[in-house]
């Protein structure tokens, strides 16, 4: 059988139409200056280093014809889906919905809450707005991967133990089994980034497996490209 070399042990591959790439948040209120992410106080320029890699597994996916799920977090412009809770809590200069130095603060349609350019998605590529940190909660995720078939998951983006670990655990109880590539993602503070990938990985995989982008990369090159099936993905 094909696999990936991961741990904690080797990730099977089923046939590649039923894999998919989710990129989660790479959007420009937490990877530019101006935006949320800085608002908290963060420095954001370490998440920028992950970007060649994802840029790299986006192409792969692309070349093979396979399914690519991109997430935004962010909120109706009158806030009506962003809990006050969420809202007030901290003690940043900008809070949602604020206007910032890219519009208002994490707000769909503003510049700041577009995808970098770097990754931006091809006009038949799917992406979703989230109010929340997991991707499954009010979204249509989960009717979108049953339509296409999807059984395999493997996870990108920012930050690790936030939304992409959230979604990452939301998928695990639904029945997926997910792959978190290490080089593919990125946080804040290294050390959380670090916990989250030895949380994911332990008790034999609780939550998923990790593996490096070449890694993920080398496992492909044993399958056949899903653009080679009758049936398109979209």
């Amino acid at each position: 059988m094909a696999h990936i070399a991961a741990q904690p042990y080797d990730y099977p591959l089923p046939s590649p139409d039923r894999i998919a790439l989710v990129i989660i948040d790479m959007q420009r209120d937490f990877l530019e200056p101006g935006g949320f992410g800085a608002a908290l106080g963060n420095d954001v320029l370490p998440l920028r280093t992950i970007v060649p890699t994802v840029k790299k597994l986006q192409q792969a996916f692309r070349d093979r014809g396979g399914l690519i799920i991109q997430t935004v977090e962010g909120h109706r412009p009158d806030l009506s889906d962003c809990p006050p809770a969420k809202r007030d809590r901290g003690n940043s200069s900008l809070k949602i919905g604020d206007p910032g130095p890219m519009g208002r603060i994490l707000i769909l349609g503003e510049p700041g809450n577009g995808i970098i350019p770097e990754l931006a998605p091809q006009a038949d590529e799917i992406v979703i707005a989230k109010p929340g940190k997991g991707a499954f909660y009010a979204t249509s995720l989960s009717s979108i991967l049953q339509r296409h078939g999807i059984t395999h998951l493997i996870f990108t983006g920012v930050t690790t133990e936030v939304c992409v670990q959230t979604t990452m655990r939301e998928a695990n109880d639904r029945g997926y089994e997910c792959l978190l590539v290490e080089d593919g993602t990125a946080s804040y503070f290294p050390d959380f980034k670090q916990a989250t990938l030895e949380m994911i990985r332990a008790q034999g995989g609780i939550v998923g497996w990790t593996a490096t982008a070449d890694q993920v990369l080398a496992g492909f090159t044993t399958l056949a490209p899903v653009a080679d099936s009758a049936t398109p993905l979209r």
